[in-house]
C-alpha cells in the first residue's frame, strides 16, 4: 500500500510562547515522522509546517491541540499547504 504525504501550515493560538511549546512540537512531530519546522511570530501565535505520512496527523494535531503542561491551546488552525519542506528533520527556528 503506497503512503499519501502531505503538508499541512498550522497556526496555534493561546498561551503558546514562553512555555516550551516549540520543543514540545519538535518533540512530537519526531515521535510521528514529521519533518518541518516551528517558529513563533510577533502576535503571540506559533505557526509551523509540518510534512509527513497522512495517518501520523490526526494523533499529530491532536497532541498540538492538548500541548504541554504550562500551555493553554485556544485555537488550532490547519490548512493543506504547498509550503517546500524538503527538511529530513524538524526544526525550531528562532
Amino acid at each position: 500500500m503506497m503512503r499519501e504525504w502531505v503538508t499541512r501550515h498550522i497556526i496555534v493560538r493561546g498561551r503558546v510562547q514562553g512555555v516550551g511549546f516549540r520543543v514540545f512540537v519538535r518533540d512530537v512531530a519526531v515521535a510521528f515522522d514529521i519533518r518541518g519546522w516551528v517558529k513563533n511570530n510577533p502576535d503571540g501565535s506559533l505557526e509551523l509546517v509540518a510534512h509527513g505520512i497522512k495517518e501520523n496527523f490526526q494523533s499529530f494535531v491532536e497532541q498540538i491541540e492538548i500541548g504541554p503542561p504550562s500551555s493553554r491551546v485556544d485555537q488550532v488552525e490547519v490548512q493543506t499547504s504547498e509550503i517546500d519542506t524538503s527538511d529530513s528533520m524538524f526544526r525550531i527556528i528562532a
